[in-house]
C-alpha cells in the first residue's frame, strides 16, 4: 500500500487533519443553514395512505413527529419499527405522533409489513418506490431507515435519533 516511509507518514497526518477539516466545514457550514420546517414547500409530503386518501406531513404540525422513512424490505426498518410501536404506545396519548413514508414499490409487501409490525400510526407510500422516490430526494434520503425528529413548530430538530436519545428528546419536545 506505501511505498516509502514519507507516504506513511503523510497518511497518518492526513488521518488526523480530515476530521477536524470536516469538523470544521460542517459547523460553519451548517450555523448559515436555516433550520428545516415541514410547512417549506420544498419539504412537503402529500402521499396516500393505506386507504388510498391523500395525507400531508404539514397536517400534523403541533405535535411532536417523527418522521420515518423506511420500506418492508429493509430489514433495519423492521427491527426499528418494533421499538417504534412501543414509543408510539407510551407517547400517543401526550401528542407524539409518526409519519412513516414507505419507499415500497409493491403495495402489497408495504400493507403485509404493517399488519406484521402492528403499526398503527399515520403510513404512506410514494407511489414511485424505492430511491426514485420525490420524497426521498427531496429529504435527502440515502439510508434506510432515516428519521427526522420534529417540534411542535415543525421543526426539525434531530435526525436518526435512537433509543434513550430518541426518547429523551421526544420527552423533551412534549414538555415545551
Amino acid at each position: 500500500m506505501f511505498n516509502n516511509e514519507n507516504q506513511v507518514k503523510h497518511f497518518l497526518i492526513m488521518k488526523k487533519i480530515i476530521p477536524i477539516i470536516i469538523f470544521l466545514f460542517l459547523a460553519f457550514h451548517t450555523s448559515a443553514q436555516e433550520v428545516a420546517n415541514i410547512s417549506d414547500p420544498r419539504l412537503q409530503i402529500k402521499l396516500p395512505d393505506v386507504k388510498g386518501d391523500s395525507v400531508t406531513l404539514a397536517s400534523l404540525q403541533g405535535k411532536v413527529l417523527l418522521l420515518d422513512f423506511w420500506a418492508s424490505w429493509c430489514m433495519p426498518c423492521r427491527a426499528a419499527n418494533k421499538k417504534l410501536v412501543k414509543l408510539y404506545d407510551k407517547y400517543k396519548e401526550k401528542g407524539f405522533e409518526i409519519f412513516s413514508v414507505s419507499l415500497d414499490e409493491d403495495k402489497g409487501d408495504w400493507k403485509k409489513a404493517i399488519a406484521k409490525d402492528k403499526i398503527s400510526w399515520v403510513q404512506v407510500n410514494d407511489p414511485r418506490g424505492s430511491w426514485n422516490a420525490k420524497t426521498a430526494a427531496d429529504w435527502n434520503i440515502s439510508v434506510l431507515p432515516t428519521t427526522f425528529l420534529i417540534n411542535k413548530k415543525g421543526d426539525v430538530v434531530a435526525i436518526d435519533p435512537e433509543g434513550k436519545d430518541l426518547e429523551k428528546g421526544i420527552k423533551e419536545l412534549l414538555a415545551e
